[in-house]
């Protein structure tokens, strides 16, 4: 089969389309057929090793995983003999996380894991971008964050792949949401349910004295300290990307009974992609798509995404889509 690999870590050029040998299911596993897959901001950390502790998880001179991608969508093509949730020809969409491997044309998933029938409302495209931008936005909103109905949430880095997700999810659990982007995509994230928005180029939300329940910073760009004050008594800062510095801070934070800061590691889990289906064929969550690219173009995915200037999520196509 072919996949897109790395094997050593640098620039997006180290990326190259080779044929690997095609994965056969064990007992408990499921080969499914890759219609289509992503490229994420996930990826390109991995791919540069950085930061450098990426090396411990996936090889310290080299990489231990050379196949990137950690979201997909497909078809199942075999099933091993315990298997009895999936059969041949069920149409799905699954998540990999750290294991990756989902730049591929075939890939074998434990019945298990994070892997569910597809929303028969979106197309493969549509549903390959959902795994990684949707659950990590649950996990940090509803998990970390405990968000409630009636709550006041701002999203930093809206249009982003967890940004768009992020804000239709704050508000399929009631709550009033702002959202932070820049000047291109304010009708975007109008679109997808803001109550009210924020062009960061003219506008410091920190300093209009409004003051949220929630902030969650999905892209790395603001910080709990600047945010303090325009978190309400017992609010929380919610940081997607996080250091040394902000793990250390979370740490005194957690002590206080005041205001918080929180982060984590999002881990992809079926019944997660189960509740996700729900919303997404209720009609509450849709997925935003920028840009489309052949696995062969994998190297020029990866460029764009680094742009910072994407919106919304970066689809590999497998298979042309109908």
């Amino acid at each position: 089969m072919k996949a897109s690999i790395h094997q050593k870590y640098g620039p997006p050029d180290v990326m190259e389309l080779r044929e690997v040998d095609k994965p056969f299911p064990k007992d408990d596993e499921v080969l499914v057929k890759v219609h289509a897959t992503t490229a994420t901001s996930g990826d390109c950390k991995v791919r540069r090793a950085d930061p450098f502790a990426v090396r411990l998880f996936y090889g310290m001179k080299k990489p231990k995983v050379g196949i990137l991608g950690s979201e997909l969508s497909g078809e199942v093509e075999a099933i091993g003999k315990n298997v009895k949730q999936f059969k041949v020809g069920d149409f799905v969409f699954c998540g990999t996380g750290g294991n990756l491997g989902a730049n591929a044309e075939y890939v074998c998933l434990q019945e298990k894991s994070a892997i569910s029938l597809k929303p028969f409302n979106m197309t493969f495209e549509e549903a390959a971008s959902v795994p990684f931008g949707a659950t990590t936005s649950l996990f940090f909103l509803r998990d970390k964050g405990h968000i409630k109905p009636g709550q006041k949430v701002l999203i930093y880095g809206a249009s982003g792949a967890l940004g768009t997700y992020a804000v239709q999810l704050a508000k399929s659990f009631g709550t009033e949401v702002t959202a932070v982007c820049g000047p291109k995509n304010l009708e975007l994230v109008k679109s997808l349910g803001a109550d009210f928005v924020v062009d960061y180029m003219k506008e410091d939300f920190t300093k209009n004295e409004k003051t949220y329940d929630l902030i969650f910073d999905t892209v790395g760009k603001t910080s709990f300290t600047k945010c303090k004050n325009s978190l309400k008594e017992n609010g929380i800062f919610l940081a997607a990307v996080a250091g040394v510095p902000q793990f250390a801070r979370m740490m005194s934070s957690s002590m206080s009974r005041s205001k918080k800061l929180k982060g984590g590691v999002a881990s992809m889990k079926k019944a997660d992609l189960l509740f996700l289906k729900e919303l997404i064929e209720e009609g509450k969550i849709r997925s935003v798509i920028d840009r489309r690219y052949p696995l062969d173009q994998v190297a020029a995915a990866h460029k764009y995404v680094e742009t910072g200037h994407k919106h919304g999520s970066v689809v590999i196509t497998m298979i042309p889509q109908i």
